[in-house]
């Protein structure tokens, strides 16, 4: 009923197919399922018998078959390329741009939700820094809060009794959590002043310490000394420490940075590097200021010989105005840890922290008090363009129907 194939030797693996998908055409169906399949694996064997002979033949006859191979598979792309350019115009036609983020952001999240590993190892051969990774999130800012409210507390309630005040632990709300916390060593004093306390306590399976300091200051006003802190510009002048501090990379969508600083250490040790990403919020509601910062890998800046780079590390300041932002007085809390690298033993640099952090404090709040009385100009990071980060970053995110929601909320000022 059908006319005769003639049987010959295809001159590449794309006239094969064309070949064999032509003769497929024209089978007669009434044959049955089970012949399709005989039929379909016994093509597959004469590709693969055919595959064999190619690579027998030589490498040149190897090199017109990886050529014949590339240029189908670049046929392949462009036919891709070309409908995704295609899909791409007719949804920037149909949505608006807010929109369109919206839909590949969560595209994105569900791609990486499932290819997150993949992703890592593609951004760091391709030197991209996963900002959906590394970026503090809201609940590392909330939590910090927290912990200050329960020091808050604690603090007025033993102020009047005199007994020691340690630092309280946070009601696990998980059984993750509680199973961690569990694990925490206690918190013991190293340090109590007048308007200065510094606690410690050993980070499990470790042999290093975590700190904490609990203080507060009434001739500097809480602007002033915030500000201070989150100028790099300035502290290059008040940190005689600082080798280098710059900003790397800046996330649009929560207003984190990434900062590279590069600081001396005591004689003879080397110099260390940090690479660490930070993350401030301004509450006006509720009268606190928190600032978030810890280590992290960016491809941008790779580890050089001349320091030792630290690779663990976390940081925690939120500042609590005794009346407003403006005006002298507040309380601080201070959370720290970090692994310097060294070879020397514990108690050394149990001391060396111990006695730092009272140091960098004090420096810090001369640089502030400096900055006031002689006037030196020190960016306003509370209220330099707060719609660029805070509301603007928001509305991108939010729906045109939950806009009147969103302003309902308590007034929060978010950047880097």
């Amino acid at each position: 009923m059908f006319h005769s194939l003639q049987r010959r030797s295809p001159s590449s693996v794309y006239s094969y197919c064309v070949s064999s998908a032509r003769f497929a055409s024209l089978a007669d169906g009434s044959q049955g399922w089970g012949h399709q399949v005989s039929s379909l694996k016994g093509r597959v064997q004469q590709i693969l018998s055919w595959f064999q002979k190619e690579i027998e033949r030589g490498p040149r006859q190897n090199k017109s078959l990886l050529s014949l191979l590339a240029n189908q598979c670049s046929y392949v792309t462009s036919l891709r390329v070309r409908r995704a350019q295609q899909i791409g115009q007719l949804y920037s036609n149909i949505y608006s741009e807010r929109t369109r983020w919206s839909l590949f952001s969560r595209l994105w999240r569900k791609f990486h939700s499932h290819h997150g590993n993949a992703c890592k190892l593609m951004a760091a051969l391709t030197g991209i820094f996963v900002w959906e990774e590394e970026r503090i999130k809201e609940e590392e800012l909330q939590r910090s809060i927290d912990e200050m409210k329960r020091m808050e507390e604690m603090s007025s309630a033993f102020r009047s009794s005199g007994v020691e005040c340690h630092p309280p632990e946070l009601k696990p709300q998980t059984e993750e959590a509680s199973d961690k916390a569990t694990k925490e060593q206690p918190w013991e004093m190293v340090m109590d002043k007048k308007h200065f306390r510094l606690w410690r306590r050993l980070i499990s399976g470790t042999h290093l310490y975590q700190y904490r300091v609990f203080g507060t200051y009434t001739d500097v006003t809480p602007r002033q000394f915030f500000n201070v802190q989150l100028d790099t510009e300035y502290r290059k002048k008040w940190d005689a420490l600082v080798i280098k501090l710059e900003v790397v990379e800046r996330d649009v969508i929560s207003g984190s940075e990434v900062l590279h600083w590069v600081t001396h250490f005591p004689y003879p040790m080397y110099s260390r590097d940090y690479v660490y990403v930070r993350r401030y919020s301004v509450d006006q509601e509720n009268n606190v200021m928190v600032l978030v910062s810890r280590a992290v890998e960016h491809p941008n800046v790779p580890e050089s010989p001349e320091f030792v780079r630290v690779r663990s590390y976390e940081s925690q300041m939120v500042i609590r105005p005794h009346k407003s932002f403006d005006e002298n007085g507040f309380d601080y809390l201070l959370t720290y840890s970090d692994n310097p690298q060294t070879v020397f033993p514990r108690y050394c640099v149990s001391w060396m922290v111990s006695s730092g952090m009272p140091d960098f404090l004090e420096k810090l709040h001369m640089a502030t008090l400096k900055a006031k009385n002689m006037e030196i100009k020190v960016k306003d990071y509370i209220s330099a363009k707060p719609l660029d980060v805070g509301s603007e970053a928001k509305a991108a995110t939010q729906t045109p129907d939950r806009k009147s929601e969103g302003n309902c909320g308590p007034p929060r000022i978010e950047y880097a």
